[in-house]
């Protein structure tokens, strides 16, 4: 290699090096706009302090025109988020099924009410069949509901873990991210706590959607809390909102 082809290939690299840290943070002024807009309920404002938005949102990559899936979104917290985030130009599909709808219901309808957020549209189906399509979304989200693969109950169909990760595989796009946030339980525990605390076990997890032909991307630290001992119910007021929480990002098989 002559000197005149080292050169070249340094600058090359700086270049690519100085577009990323733009893009960086080109990204990171965007989410912060998105997070700190003034039409945000004062709820959901004081939800940040435990969900940090700011960070997942960055991790996540969320872009002006992306499509989104917000799988069990619930009362639609992450789903404005996205909506502010992917622009007009975007759509957010804030799924739901018939056991959300019974917890989440309200806070939903008030939130969706009269096309407030036009570029999200509601899709109601239960897990064993979701109707997702093929190749549709450049991101799926599931905030803390992927450990529900392993609870049992009348109220809550189970298409078993290799449907439910076909399913999504099938409807993201060849180039987009599942990102999952799901509270931890013991180390080795599996999916054991799943019934009982609403927690799985963290490597379990993600062998378990690496098993769908999903790669393993990056993990985030954002909703770490080294307090939580991994014993108590999701629920219980003395850990509600605050407990450990692994975030995970994979891509599909190329």
């Amino acid at each position: 290699m002559n000197s005149k082809t080292y050169i070249s290939g340094i600058a090359v690299v700086l270049l690519l090096v100085a577009t990323a840290t733009v893009a960086a943070e080109a990204l990171s002024e965007h989410v912060k706009n998105v997070v700190e807009y003034d039409g945000r309920s004062e709820r959901d404002q004081k939800r940040d302090q435990t969900s940090n938005p700011t960070e997942i949102l960055t991790f996540a990559g969320i872009e002006p025109g992306m499509v989104v899936l917000d799988l069990f979104a619930g009362g639609g917290y992450w789903s404005e988020l996205f909506s502010r985030a992917v622009g007009p130009s975007g759509k957010v599909v804030a799924h739901t099924n018939t056991a959300f709808r019974n917890f989440a219901g309200k806070l939903a309808d008030a939130r969706f009410a009269d096309k407030r957020l036009a570029n999200v549209d509601i899709l109601l189906t239960e897990m064993n069949d979701l109707g997702l399509g093929r190749q549709r979304f450049d991101l799926i989200f599931i905030g803390l509901v992927y450990h529900d693969i392993y609870f049992h109950a009348d109220f809550w169909p189970q298409p078993g873990r290799d449907y439910f990760l076909a399913q999504l595989y099938d409807a993201l796009k060849p180039t987009g991210r599942l990102v999952i946030i799901d509270h931890v339980a013991k180390d080795g525990t599996g999916p054991t706590h799943a019934q009982s605390l609403h927690r799985i076990d963290k490597v379990f997890a993600r062998k378990d959607i690496e098993s769908g032909g999903f790669i393993f991307d990056a993990e985030s630290a954002a909703l770490v809390n080294a307090n939580d001992n991994h014993t108590l119910d999701v629920f219980d007021d003395q850990i509600r909102r605050r407990t450990d929480r692994f975030v995970y990002k994979f891509k599909k098989q190329k």
